[in-house]
C-alpha cells in the first residue's frame, strides 16, 4: 500500500532552507546592532556636535529629534520596502535593505553637525524598516511549519545578540569620540554578497508571482484582509512604542543614577555595556520563554498575558530612581516580558497576510507603531526634561499596555488554531 506523501511539517530543513533562515537571522542581528548603537552614545555624541556650551536641555532635546526621525524612517522603510518584497523577491529585498543600512550607520561617523547625524539614521532607518519584512517573510515561506514558533524565539534572539554587540563596541571604544562606533554597522555590507549568491527566493513566493498580478496596497484595507491589517496594527503599535521607551531611554536612565553620574565617560561606557548585556541576556531567555508560552496558551492568552506582566514591570520598575543594582534588575524583568513579546511576531504576522501582500502586510502593520514610538520619544524626552528624568518616560507609556491587554483577546489566529 502507498504510503501518503511527507507534508512539510514532516521535512527535517534542507540546505536552502538553512541558509535562508541564517540570512533572515543575520540580517536581523545586524539591525539589532545598528539601530541601538545610538542609543548607548545619544548623549555624548549630540553633545560633541552641538559643542562645550550646549545646554543639558537641548542636548536631549536635538538627541530625542534624531530618534524620532529614525523612527520615522524605520516605519516608512518597512512600508516601501515590504512592497518592493511582494514585487522584487524576498531575498532581493533583504540584499537592498542590509546593505542600506549598513553604509548609511556607518556614514553617521562623518557627522559635522546634529542634522546631519538625523539624515544619515532616518536613511539607515529605511533599510532596517525593510529587512523585517522582507527577512520574516523569507522565514514564513521557507522553514518547515513544526520550526515556528520555535523559529521566532531564535530570529528574535538575533536581535538582542546585536544589541549586545552594540554594547561591546561602545564599551570597548569608551575613551574615544563616540562617532567611531558607527564604523562597525558598516559590517552587514559584506553579508549582502553571500545572499545575493547563496539564498534563493521562496518557492511559495515564486509560484504566486508566476501566476499572479500583485494586489494593489490598497487591498490590505479592503475585507476580508482589513480586520487582519487593523488589528496586527494595533497589537504592534503597542508593543513598539512601549518597547522602544526602554531601548531608548534606558541609557539615560543607568547615567542618570547618582552613583554612574560622578563617573567619568570611559567608566560611564563601562557601566552601560555591563547593565545592557546583563538585560539583553534575560531578553534571550524571554524570547524562548514567550515562544514556548505561545505554542502552549495560544497566540491571544500569550500576547495578554505578557502585556500584563510587561505593565507590572514599567510601573513599579520606573516610577521613582533606582540604585544601580535595582535598576539593573528592573531593566531586566522589562526586557524579559517587554521585549520576549517581539519573538512572536515573526511567525505571527506573515502567514496572516495572502502571499502576494506578504510583505506589504508585514511591513506595513508591524513597522507603523515606530511612528507612535517617535511621537512617545519626542513626547518622552521632552516630559524627562521637565519632570525629573528619564526614567518617568518610561513609566508613563507603560499605560499603554492596559488597553493592549483588551485587545490582544480579538487579535486574528491563524487557520487551525
Amino acid at each position: 500500500m502507498a504510503t501518503a506523501p511527507a507534508t512539510i511539517s514532516d521535512q527535517r530543513l534542507t540546505s536552502t532552507q538553512k541558509k535562508a533562515f541564517a540570512a533572515a537571522w543575520l540580517g536581523w542581528g545586524f539591525d539589532g546592532l545598528d539601530s541601538f548603537i545610538y542609543s548607548l552614545v545619544a548623549i555624548p555624541f549630540v553633545r560633541e556636535l552641538l559643542g562645550p556650551s550646549a545646554s543639558l536641555a537641548d542636548v536631549m532635546l536635538k538627541a530625542a529629534i534624531i530618534q524620532a526621525v529614525f523612527l520615522v524612517g524605520w516605519a516608512m522603510g518597512g512600508a516601501v520596502f515590504g512592497r518592493v518584497g511582494d514585487r522584487l523577491g524576498r531575498a532581493r529585498t533583504l540584499t537592498l535593505t542590509i546593505l542600506i543600512y549598513a553604509v548609511f550607520t556607518g556614514a553617521a561617523c562623518l557627522a559635522q553637525t546634529w542634522w546631519h547625524l538625523l539624515i544619515f539614521r532616518f536613511i539607515s532607518a529605511l533599510g532596517i524598516g525593510g529587512e523585517w519584512a522582507a527577512g520574516s517573510a523569507l522565514i514564513s515561506e521557507t522553514l518547515p511549519k513544526r520550526y515556528k514558533h520555535l523559529s521566532g524565539g531564535v530570529l528574535q534572539n538575533a536581535y538582542i545578540v546585536g544589541i549586545i554587540a552594540a554594547a561591546l563596541t561602545v564599551g570597548a571604544l569608551g575613551g574615544y569620540s563616540p562617532r567611531w562606533v558607527f564604523l562597525v554597522g558598516m559590517s552587514p555590507a559584506l553579508l549582502t554578497l553571500w545572499i545575493r549568491r547563496a539564498v534563493p527566493e521562496p518557492e511559495e513566493w515564486k509560484g504566486e508571482r508566476t501566476v499572479k498580478e500583485v494586489p494593489p496596497v490598497r487591498e490590505l484595507f479592503k475585507s476580508p484582509v482589513l480586520a487582519t491589517t487593523l488589528y496586527t496594527m494595533g497589537l504592534t503599535t503597542i508593543a513598539l512604542t512601549t518597547i522602544w521607551a526602554v531601548l531608548y531611554f534606558s541609557s539615560q536612565v543607568v547615567r542618570a543614577v547618582p552613583e554612574v553620574a560622578a563617573l567619568g565617560p570611559a567608566a560611564q561606557a563601562k557601566v552601560l555595556q555591563h547593565v545592557t548585556i546583563v538585560w539583553a541576556c534575560w531578553n534571550l531567555a524571554g524570547n524562548f520563554s514567550a515562544a514556548f508560552w505561545a505554542k502552549w496558551v495560544g497566540y491571544r492568552v500569550a500576547f495578554a498575558t505578557l502585556f500584563a506582566a510587561s505593565f507590572l514591570t514599567y510601573f513599579f520598575g520606573f516610577g521613582h530612581t533606582h540604585t544601580l543594582f535595582q535598576t539593573e534588575v528592573w531593566l531586566s524583568a522589562t526586557m524579559f516580558v517587554s521585549s520576549g513579546v517581539f519573538a512572536l511576531f515573526p511567525p505571527y504576522i506573515p502567514p496572516l497576510f495572502p502571499v502576494l501582500l506578504r510583505t506589504s502586510g508585514s511591513g506595513l502593520c508591524y513597522n507603523i507603531g515606530r511612528l507612535t514610538a517617535a511621537i512617545g520619544t519626542l513626547l518622552g524626552g521632552s516630559f524627562a526634561i521637565r519632570a525629573g528624568g528619564p526614567h518617568l518616560a518610561i513609566w508613563y507609556v507603560g499605560f499603554l499596555f492596559l488597553p493592549g491587554i483588551l485587545l490582544a483577546f480579538f487579535v486574528p489566529v491563524h487557520k487551525g488554531e
